[in-house]
């Protein structure tokens, strides 16, 4: 079996595609097999490569976190799909047992782990994935925009739906637009009838981004972000910031953050450790939220949603499989918009 595989940490010269792997079997009786056609690259991916603390990879290691593909089989307790549909593939796998699996928090399980990330990835001609993790969606999805869809998407719409309580009308701050979370939390917040704030070093990113529906943009290296959002509020400030970038952004968030406003996070992209005066915390009673990834029934909410013609991802550039190399390159560059893609076949 042919796959995309890392032996060890390093540069984009350790990935390594392979034809010698062995097919993957279903293990359980509600796993189901899946035909890869292609799978999306995420920073994870990159991250990877260089190492993440506390993750050890066994050689040879499947990368890749989004795929999309048909069902070729299915355990005979599976439910949900049937062979020969068309799915999309939830990356976080929980142990479905334990007490936030079974409040429906499946992020939250303490034995939480993603494909391509703490095991074997998507990045193969076949994986073997618990049926719970697939949602069918049609057949007409476009191959690219299916496999770029579901980890962005999904984080998303975790972080705007479900964690910021996202209501129409929220002025909504977005940091650096062109990155995959970040344009699907655009897509997000319009569907919600949002306003949607986006933030970018590239001017050009920002005229996609309001082709895309953004209703302000603002050139995070020249513009003094908090300020203009300011002026352009009546110094009331957002609703909702969107920030996954982290040391670099984090103090103005918090600056251009309004009354009862709520910041959620995701990752931090620039570093870890943040700075906040508590005492405009508890005046201002904001909410500082984490988020990571989604449950059952976001995920069934976001597939519906795309097969409904909604939330469909920008796809930025795909790239067949032998060309991997130059897919990680154009991601570690950050010149994309949107998310890159790798075909299978």
């Amino acid at each position: 079996m042919r796959a995309l595989t890392i032996s060890r940490h390093g540069g984009l010269d350790v990935l390594e595609l392979r034809d010698d792997l062995p097919r993957p079997t279903l293990r359980t009786d509600t796993d189901v097999r899946v035909r890869v056609d292609a799978v999306a690259l995420n920073h994870l991916d990159l991250y990877l490569l260089a190492g993440l603390p506390g993750v050890t990879i066994t050689p040879p290691f499947i990368v890749g976190t989004d795929a999309t593909g048909v069902v070729t089989e299915t355990g005979s307790a599976a439910t949900g799909v049937t062979v020969g549909d068309r799915v999309i593939i939830n990356a976080g796998v929980s142990d479905r047992s334990c007490e936030y699996c079974l409040d429906g928090e499946q992020p939250l399980c303490p034995r939480f782990h993603v494909l391509g990330e703490h095991v074997p990835g998507l990045a193969a001609e076949e994986v073997v994935v618990p049926a719970w993790n697939v949602r069918a969606i049609p057949a007409t999805v476009p191959v690219a925009e299916a496999a770029a869809f579901t980890l962005a998407t999904l984080t998303a719409w975790r972080m705007l739906v479900t964690r910021a309580r996202l209501q129409p009308g929220d002025d909504v701050l977005i940091w650096g637009i062109g990155g995959g979370v970040a344009v699907a939390a655009l897509q997000v917040a319009k569907r919600f009838g949002a306003r949607a704030w986006v933030t970018s070093g590239s001017d050009e990113k920002l005229a996609r981004a309001r082709e895309l529906g953004a209703d302000f943009t603002l050139n995070h290296d020249r513009d003094d972000v908090p300020a203009m959002v300011r002026a352009q509020t009546g110094k009331r400030g957002v609703d909702i910031v969107v920030d996954s970038v982290g040391e670099a952004t984090w103090e103005r968030s918090l600056r251009a953050l309004g009354r009862r406003g709520r910041l959620v996070t995701c990752g931090g992209t620039s570093g870890p450790l943040v700075t906040t005066d508590v005492r405009r915390l508890f005046w201002n009673q904001w909410d500082i939220l984490g988020s990571t990834m989604g449950n059952d029934a976001e995920f069934s909410a976001i597939a519906a949603e795309l097969g409904a013609g909604r939330l469909l991802p920008v796809v930025d550039r795909a790239y067949p499989m032998e060309e991997a190399q130059a897919a990680y390159a154009r991601l570690q560059s950050a010149g994309q918009f949107g998310k890159i893609v790798l075909r299978m076949r």
